[in-house]
């Protein structure tokens, strides 16, 4: 690891109670604990359209084990024309399906000025992959002392990545939770958006003691490959996965946001059955210098 990422207070090293690498620091978010030795699941909708969709989604999403609700009452686009969310009527929704189903909340937060408006409704804020280093966000964020999802950026090394952690650790909130949503290569569209980067979660396992969760939805960008990543990212070490659902019944081409993602909630319920069956796998002992 580079040198301007060797102190930083996040890193097991540095981390005193968190020093062999069996240990998790286990986060709560409304009654829910990630980093334990069971796989957590946060479903729900990429963006909040309506308060129909959101309640249809989160009843889906916790009639198939899902622990928490995902959805995004700010998104962010890459055309500024397309659908940005719904604001601050997306957080009042998303508090209203809250209050009915029991599920908490993690949603994005773009913009430094609407942190402490996110945080009133919000269980866990969500930094999305492209806001990693947007260094005042992470600041507001962490002096919020609400848990924290840090998705990783695109093309983000590891050391890049927990530098980020720190932004918010430095506020006094190491209630942090690593996603790794996939990285740019080569790859074209017709074949997949990103590719998830399995091999980042056993160092980055070893580096620090937050707990990592997977995103095999905007890692592939295709509801088929859904299940698959999120069977290989449980596998590979992760403690849960976030993961897009449609509405039961719901038509995917009436979506305004990332429709090609999102699984059905049978699905869903496949994928909560598997993390269910499986435990967290522990980080085996470094292998040994070879003799020559």
């Amino acid at each position: 690891m580079s040198d301007s990422s060797s102190d930083l207070s996040i890193l097991r090293r540095c981390w005193p109670e968190y020093a062999e690498v069996s240990t998790t620091h286990r986060v709560a978010v409304h009654g829910v604990e990630i980093g334990g030795a069971a796989s957590v699941v946060i479903a729900g909708p990429c963006a909040v359209e309506s308060y129909d969709q959101t309640l249809n989604v989160a009843r889906a999403v916790r009639a198939a084990g899902g622990q928490l609700l995902r959805g995004g009452a700010y998104k962010p686009r890459t055309s500024p024309h397309s659908f940005q969310g719904l604001g601050t009527e997306g957080l009042e929704i998303l508090a209203e399906v809250r209050r009915l189903t029991g599920l908490g909340i993690v949603t994005e937060v773009l913009d430094p000025r609407l942190v402490e408006r996110v945080a009133e409704q919000a269980d866990m804020l969500q930094i999305g992959s492209r806001s990693m280093q947007n260094f005042p966000l992470l600041t507001e964020a962490g002096r919020t002392r609400k848990p924290v999802l840090l998705k990783r950026g695109w093309s983000s090394t590891l050391g890049e990545w927990l530098c980020a952690a720190e932004y918010i650790a430095k506020e006094g909130n190491r209630n942090i939770v690593m996603c790794e949503r996939g990285v740019r290569t080569s790859c074209q569209w017709s074949y997949s958006r990103n590719i998830f980067d399995l091999n980042v979660i056993e160092p980055l396992r070893r580096a620090t003691p937050l707990p990592i969760i997977g995103d095999p939805s905007h890692a592939t960008g295709s509801w088929t490959l859904v299940p698959s990543v999120a069977r290989a990212a449980l596998a590979a070490g992760v403690h849960g996965l976030l993961i897009e659902v449609l509405e039961p019944s719901g038509d995917r081409e009436q979506l305004k946001c990332d429709a090609e993602q999102a699984i059905t909630p049978e699905t869903l319920a496949e994928i909560v059955a598997f993390a269910k069956a499986m435990q967290v796998p522990g980080i085996p002992e470094p292998a040994p210098e070879p003799t020559l």
